[in-house]
């Protein structure tokens, strides 16, 4: 494709408001996704090592960690396709034959644990060298996440976006067709880079967008016929753009209640003698034409501002802090239409980071979503949370009652009492439900 077409094309992906763009790569909540991931995939490493990981996907970590990356919007839809477990084929053949199950996990650590490219590369080689049936690049929907400026996503409509662009003919499911992919976004990546970002998320979601019908060059004018065909594509996928910004004015009502959930825990807090935090990249947000941090520490207090995987902490939605210790008191993930899986694991960040502050752990949600929270509770992957005494606090019972403990409560005597143990005493922790 032309270069004038190629930058054309990347204007209107980054104007157009149903694009991956804005619907995606700008996506406040894509930053947060980050951290959780990438507890995920150590989490399923560690089950491979200690042989716990188990022979079926159903109920694995690494179900846990492929669905919540499935869950970032549209891009990845489907990305757990490629691990579910099939009998008949026996692939991908990792779930019981342990061999190769130790190989995939090795794997994962040593991209987990390398940052160089050249490591990165050998690495995907050497499991390539391998021929596990059924585990091919799928697998680099992880590696995004891992590494977002060396490894880019890859599905059906990246391949064919990717194609579309460059004329190229790679070919979907083989490592070796990835990796010249790859080398061909880095190009792209670097020559347009005054438009895209060093992300390879940006590309590959330009690639997505051109793959799947969202954004059509044109042909050449004097293809009458091509022309007609694409201004009727393009009638077509304008009418789907017109309810994506529908959807789209639908999850901002979404981020409006998200705001005001966190406003008001952030207010209940200082009505309770606490410090406040609200998550870092919410800190520019506004509820009520007044900004979230207002009033809330500018800092984590030292102790948690040196702790291992502070990064992740600094993106709890809000936590309550004792001012005279400085120590957490509470933390809360609010969940309105984000995976209930990455609010958990950063909350699991902070009981790790911080074990004698563990005590109050509040997963935040409409009422109408308990049952999927208790749900992924209950996955084996968080069995340590019925150790941890983590709480279900519905947003009904919290707004129906906030001025009455915002008035008459103490510490977390009130929060405790609107709330839910999500895990009784007596049940293990990680039983199907």
């Amino acid at each position: 494709m032309p270069e004038e077409a190629i930058r054309a094309l990347i204007t209107r992906w980054r104007t157009e408001p149903a694009s991956t763009c804005n619907r995606w790569f700008l996506w406040d909540e894509r930053l947060k996704n980050f951290g959780s991931i990438r507890r995920g995939i150590g989490e399923v490493v560690r089950e491979i090592e200690d042989g716990t990981f188990g022979t079926a996907y159903k109920g694995s970590s690494l179900e846990t960690v492929v669905g919540s990356v499935a869950e970032q919007r549209q891009i990845f839809k489907g990305a757990d396709h490629a691990f579910l477990w099939k009998p008949k084929l026996r692939i991908p053949d990792i779930y019981e034959n342990r061999e190769n199950q130790l190989a995939f996990g090795q794997f994962l650590k040593t991209c987990s644990c390398c940052g160089k490219e050249g490591d990165l590369l050998a690495a995907i080689r050497r499991m390539d060298d391998l021929k596990i049936k059924g585990l091919g690049p799928a697998v680099a929907n992880l590696l995004y996440f891992l590494h977002p400026t060396l490894m880019p996503p890859s599905n059906t409509a990246i391949v064919k976006g990717y194609n579309a662009l460059t004329g190229a003919k790679v070919k979907l499911g083989r490592w070796g067709e990835y990796l010249a992919m790859r080398q061909g976004m880095l190009r792209l990546n670097d020559e347009y880079r005054d438009q895209l970002s060093n992300d390879l998320g940006a590309i590959a979601g330009l690639a997505f967008d051109v793959g799947g019908g969202i954004l059509q060059p044109p042909p050449p004018p004097d293809d009458i016929e091509a022309r007609a065909r694409w201004e009727k594509d393009l009638s077509q996928v304008r009418e789907e753009a017109a309810a994506a910004r529908r959807q789209i004015e639908k999850e901002g009502e979404g981020d409006a209640s998200h705001s005001r959930i966190q406003a008001s825990l952030l207010d209940l807090g200082r009505a309770l003698g606490f410090d406040v935090w609200v998550a870092s990249n919410d800190r520019g947000r506004k509820y009520q034409n007044k900004l979230l941090s207002e009033g809330c520490l500018p800092e984590l207090p030292p102790a948690l501002a040196a702790a291992a995987g502070a990064d992740t902490l600094k993106l709890i939605d809000v936590l309550w802090i004792a001012k005279g210790d400085q120590t957490v008191s509470a933390a809360f993930e609010v969940e309105h239409t984000t995976s209930i899986y990455s609010g958990i694991l950063r909350l699991l960040d902070l009981a790790k980071a911080a074990p004698a502050e563990a005590a109050g752990l509040y997963i935040v949600a409409d009422d109408l979503r308990e049952a999927d929270v208790r749900k992924q509770v209950m996955r084996p992957a968080f069995a340590t949370i019925a150790e941890m005494r983590m709480r279900y606090l519905p947003y009904g019972d919290l707004m129906k009652n906030h001025e009455a403990m915002g008035r008459f409560g103490q510490g977390l005597k009130a929060i405790e009492a609107v709330s839910r143990v999500l895990v009784p005493e007596g049940v293990a922790g990680g039983a199907q439900t």
